[in-house]
């Protein structure tokens, strides 16, 4: 449970150090330090795949407010690092509640710290990037320079190849529901529950999939369609999902992606990547389609985004592809789309569990494109 008032600190790379409070677990933990805007979903955000070996800072000042109850996970467990927070909740209220954001992040063993300036740590890592960090309490508390010198010796996030780490070890189907209308093989590269959830409801049975799954193994699924997921890590170093990605493309087999997936493709299609300054991660991110101008306000997750421009159209080896999407706060692009062949990709959340729904009818478009190809 608590760690009461004992003293701890948030250490960054550069050599900043926020002090606090141990919340959750108390030791020692090192990631990427990111901040999110969400200001509802913490439990969402806290067992999704995608924040594997980052510490998550939280923009909203109160945090665990409506506990922690066992519909909302997003995976089968907590994957972020570490988590900072203002003012964390001293006693949850909501009827689904079964024990506290506290209790729960210690239950796992989730270094945490509370009562930090986290709109100052905010502005710093906007203004200086994301960056290695470690959250320190306890017995593992100790001197400024003993604790940044930790953190200097923890990886970076650039060349981190951490879907096999966090996808699942064996494949499983997720049944339609109702009456099968198509068959999709899901690559599992940090998938969240609800996506699977979501194309149930459209009559998919879903195969989820490990991350190394060959063509073989793949296409004995008999798929109507494939779908890369989100996850963790740098696009760069996927060279297997992408090698797959191009053999799915060569067979013309529909294909969608979100997030992860979307550099996937991207990739696959020619285009590169790079490591964003900070990153989007939050739940109000608005994304502009090119072709409709329709503004969506989206669920995002990345530090890592695909070269282009809004737009641009390029030639690949599969025929002529465009950037489909782009967020006009900073212009990344958010969507990538084959023209000859049927591909498309976003890089936001469509299965946003905690909301926006901006985007969830993109599950019916793959649809289409399926029917279309029988």
């Amino acid at each position: 449970m608590s760690s009461g008032r004992n003293p701890a600190a948030l250490v960054l790379e550069d050599g900043r150090v926020f002090p606090g409070t141990a919340y959750g677990a108390t030791g020692r933990t090192l990631g990427e330090v990111v901040f999110c805007t969400g200001m509802t979903g913490y439990q969402e955000t806290l067992t999704d795949p995608s924040y594997h070996r980052q510490i998550v800072v939280q923009t909203a000042p109160q945090i665990g407010n409506t506990g922690w109850n066992d519909e909302d996970d997003e995976s089968a467990r907590i994957w972020v690092s570490g988590y900072v927070v203002r003012d964390p909740a001293r006693t949850p209220s909501n009827w689904r509640s079964r024990r506290t954001l506290d209790g729960e992040l210690a239950e796992q063993g989730v270094v945490g710290i509370s009562e930090v300036d986290t709109r100052t740590l905010t502005r710093h890592i906007r203004e200086r990037g994301a960056m290695r960090a470690g959250v320190f309490s306890g017995d593992a508390l100790r001197g400024e320079r003993e604790m940044l010198d930790e953190v200097l010796a923890a990886p970076e996030m650039v060349g981190a190849d951490l879907a096999g780490e966090v996808t699942t070890g064996k494949p499983y189907v997720v049944p339609a529901g109702g009456e099968r209308r198509f068959r999709v093989a899901a690559l599992d590269l940090g998938i969240k529950s609800n996506t699977p959830r979501l194309m149930t409801q459209r009559g998919i049975e879903v195969h989820v999939l490990p991350a190394t799954t060959s063509l073989d193994e793949l296409l004995a699924v008999e798929p109507d369609g494939v779908f890369l997921s989100n996850g963790p890590g740098d696009p760069a170093t996927t060279t297997h999902p992408t090698e797959l990605t191009k053999a799915v493309l060569e067979r013309r087999i529909p294909l969608f992606g979100i997030c992860f997936g979307n550099q996937i493709l991207g990739r696959a299609l020619g285009l590169g990547t790079y490591k964003m300054r900070y990153g989007h991660r939050g739940i109000n991110i608005p994304v502009i389609d090119v072709d409709s101008g329709r503004v969506a306000i989206t669920a995002q997750n990345h530090g890592f985004a695909l070269e282009g421009e809004p737009g641009q159209r390029f030639d690949t080896p599969y025929g002529p592809a465009r950037i489909s999407h782009y967020c006009p706060n900073d212009d990344t692009v958010e969507g990538v789309r084959a023209e000859e062949v049927p591909a498309f990709s976003v890089q936001y959340h469509p299965e946003a569990a905690a909301g926006p729904h901006d985007a969830a009818p993109l599950f019916d478009e793959f649809v289409t494109l399926m029917e279309k190809a029988r």
